[in-house]
């Protein structure tokens, strides 16, 4: 099993026909027919499957879909580390992204750091903040951008971003109102971006509330968007409020309810000068 054997898998997954993969690829047919039976022999799994639309991957194929995927990144994420490491201007820098730092990057730091060096080009991979948390431990990635809480053991960190959270609502009651109490939240239908919830928790029970949680879901997105549709009133962070919600959000006051955007990497990890270019290029804000 090679790599171009598996690069040729994943293009014949995409397709769902040999014929239109074989011309993806500048190849003839019978070729790419050969390449895909040498891989199922070695495997000795079969890993499509014909149907009336064509082939299907097999549920073999599906687990080789997605290990094929993280072999061929890691291979051309090791040939970028070799260019990086000869010269440090040139080469591709590979950031995963949390979904809530839209709106952060690019930053115009990073226009400023492409003038310098045009050869620079960047590999952006979007996932919350356990999935960029994993993509770094597989050094799928250099770079992350994740929003607090999370496990740091083991990755450096600095802040990008310090905001407080607020609370978006189209509610008729809260209009006009320049901020918001946590006694104001009590009996209200909150909507949470789950990774919240343990903080939340610990503050209405200082404050003696069982708040009622309307709706629990994996993006703050998603959490205004179900507001807007009047399920309730979300608590999101201020970044994101701005940008998808800025007519309708009101701040909370608690000095508690503050969340980072931070830029990581794997302290075990040797700096690359391409990297350092980067991590000097964002702000760090105490």
């Amino acid at each position: 099993m090679n790599l171009k054997q598996l690069h040729y898998f994943l293009v014949v997954a995409e397709e769902k026909q040999i014929t239109s993969a074989a011309k993806r690829l500048y190849i003839a047919q019978p070729p790419l027919s050969y390449q895909l039976k040498q891989l199922e022999k070695e495997l000795g799994a079969q890993l499509f499957k014909r149907t009336s639309h064509g082939i299907e991957l097999t549920d073999a194929g599906q687990i080789l879909q997605g290990y094929a995927s993280e072999i061929l990144s890691l291979a051309h994420n090791a040939e970028n580390q070799v260019q990086k490491t000869i010269s440090g201007e040139l080469g591709t820098i590979a950031i995963g992204m949390a979904s809530s730092s839209t709106g952060l990057i690019p930053m115009d730091s990073f226009k400023e750091l492409t003038r310098f060096y045009p050869e620079i080009s960047f590999d952006i991979y979007e996932a919350n903040t356990f999935g960029i948390l994993d993509k770094l431990e597989k050094k799928t990635i250099d770079l992350g951008i994740v929003r607090t809480p999370y496990n740091r053991n083991g990755l450096n960190a600095r802040n990008l971003t310090k905001e407080k959270m607020m609370a978006v609502t189209v509610d008729p009651y809260f209009q006009g109102k320049k901020e918001l109490r946590i006694k104001d939240l009590a009996n209200q239908p909150l909507i949470i971006y789950r990774r919240f919830e343990d903080i939340f928790n610990q503050t209405f029970a200082h404050h003696g509330i069982a708040p009622f949680y309307a709706v629990k879901c994996d993006d703050s997105r998603t959490a205004i968007t179900w507001a807007k549709r009047k399920m309730g009133l979300a608590l999101v962070p201020e970044s994101i409020a701005t940008i998808y919600a800025k007519d309708n959000m009101i701040p909370i006051k608690h000095a508690n309810w503050v969340t980072h955007l931070q830029l990581i990497w794997r302290k075990d990890r040797q700096v690359t000068p391409l990297m350092k270019k980067i991590i000097d290029a964002l702000p760090d804000k105490k």
